[in-house]
């Protein structure tokens, strides 16, 4: 029921990804933009709850005149609007709708009868059902077991929708006796089931999916008219992509200094941003993850994590929001400093590293005002307007930004260009007040808001690589076109090994 995913727990459900237009999304939307090398609209993230509200706010605006609103047809036409706004959005030719959940779900009904009615307005060439389900191989009785697919596929065709095609997860490949009992059991040509077993990394599914013929398939079913045998439609790019993220040698280690390390997710688009920075240096990319809930008080836990971070080529201090695992963030920023290690800092980290070093120039007591409201040095502070907001979600600095860069930087130079546009996703800013004071001891700003006003980046010159960004250039990494700022954080900490 939520409204987005922006007020959602981190070790409950991952990142927050941000689209350019500001919307705080699933983290399977940066899957898609990442395949696909697309900026998506917030509009492609529909949910239950954007779905009752617009609902109920028609109803309160007497949209319905009287009428008795229902989950049928009002719910279901909501979602079916929802889904043609984003096939308008820019004139797409193909709109690929994901219904998360399972096959049985209360909560997926509406919408999998919403997809039933859109099949039977639009045509029945023009929508296409694909049904993914997992195919368990049971050790004690050494067979795969094709029962719960039979059962999903029925529960499906007993809502109205009758699958086109059926993707089997499964651990290890299946056979082909397999495909054609469940092709006869499930009702479907025995060419449309098609099998993704496990892969070695997730960019090697669209070439599995492509040896098991599943683009064409797709164009021949809703009539695309597309040849994917003809050499300009092949995946040839993608494969040299898929191999150049395979390289195992040489290694570089870069750590991931935060207090949601427990669960991977909740920095993936980092973690794949790194992933594509290293195969564009030409290297493996080996990522270790540091919890940054360190007591620093407590010298044997302060000594293993120096320990630790004595072991990495390079650190990268990601966003986040509260005062649990400060500390440690600050801690690994002093260390990148005293040892010259690389350092990438994003969103918190950059304001992490603006905090450290105003603690390193004198001001013992510097902090942000979202852990210390009474901090002496307020070096990271609210902006104006955000300090009369009152609710939660959807109200921070969000989106897609233009920013400037200053000649003669590093920042500059990874980007090669004076102007740039990266997302944002944060309530606490550079606090302009210091701004002089921090700069005249060597902090250099590399990047502003266009006017100037707000502090974007910053850097240290004499340091092998110290930048912290305010955005998150991570939403816009892509396999076949690596973030500039990560290639260059990670080059640096290759050449630091």
């Amino acid at each position: 029921m939520n409204w987005d995913s922006g007020t959602l727990n981190p070790y409950q459900h991952g990142e927050v990804f941000v689209t350019y237009d500001g919307m705080e999304t699933d983290l399977d939307l940066g899957h898609y933009e990442r395949f696909l090398d697309v900026e998506l609209p917030g509009i492609s993230n529909i949910t239950t709850g954007k779905v009752y509200q617009s609902v109920i706010t028609k109803e309160r605006n007497g949209d319905f005149l009287g009428a008795c609103v229902q989950i049928i047809p009002h719910i279901t036409d909501e979602i079916k609007q929802m889904v043609r706004e984003t096939a308008s959005k820019d004139d797409y030719d193909v709109v690929l709708v994901e219904l998360g959940g399972t096959v049985g779900d209360i909560e997926s009904q509406p919408f999998l009868e919403a997809l039933r009615q859109l099949r039977n307005e639009e045509g029945i060439d023009n929508v296409m059902f694909v049904h993914v389900t997992f195919v368990p191989y049971l050790n004690a009785a050494g067979e795969f077991k094709t029962k719960p697919t039979q059962h999903s596929t029925k529960e499906l065709r007993s809502m109205g929708i009758n699958p086109d095609m059926i993707v089997l997860r499964s651990q290890e490949p299946v056979s082909d006796d397999l495909k054609a009992k469940i092709a006869h059991f499930c009702d479907v040509a025995p060419n449309a089931v098609v099998n993704t077993p496990d892969a070695q990394s997730i960019y090697e599914v669209p070439l599995v999916l492509d040896r098991e013929n599943a683009g064409q398939l797709v164009s021949d079913r809703i009539k695309l008219g597309i040849d994917t045998a003809n050499d300009e439609n092949t995946l040839n790019e993608w494969e040299k992509i898929v191999k150049s993220l395979k390289i195992q040698d040489p290694v570089v280690t870069i750590g991931i200094v935060g207090k949601y390390v427990e669960l991977e997710d909740a920095y993936i688009s980092i973690r794949e941003s790194l992933h594509h920075a290293a195969a564009k240096v030409g290297a493996k990319m080996n990522i270790k993850y540091l919890s940054s809930d360190v007591d620093i008080e407590n010298n044997e836990e302060l000594k293993e994590f120096t320990e630790k971070l004595s072991d990495l080529d390079g650190i990268l201090i990601p966003g986040g929001f509260g005062e649990r695992g400060v500390e440690g963030k600050l801690q690994a920023v002093d260390y990148a400093i005293e040892n010259n290690v690389p350092i990438f800092g994003i969103c918190l980290g950059m304001q992490s590293m603006v905090i450290q070093f105003a603690r390193r120039m004198g001001m013992n007591d510097a902090n942000s005002t979202e852990f210390d409201k009474d901090t002496k040095y307020p070096v990271i502070d609210l902006m104006e307007k955000q300090k009369q907001i009152k609710k939660m979600g959807g109200t921070m600095r969000l989106g897609a930004y233009d920013c400037t860069l200053i000649d003669g930087t590093k920042t500059k130079e990874a980007y090669g260009t004076s102007n740039i546009q990266e997302r944002h996703r944060h309530r606490f800013e550079y606090n302009n007040d210091f701004r002089e004071e921090l700069t005249s001891h060597g902090l250099v700003i590399s990047g502003t808001t266009p006017d100037n006003f707000l502090v974007e980046i910053v850097e240290l010159p004499d340091h092998p690589w110290f930048i912290g960004c305010q955005f998150h250039p991570e939403f816009k990494s892509r396999p076949n076109n690596a973030h500039p700022l990560f290639v260059s954080f990670v080059q640096a900490a290759f050449d630091n090994k």
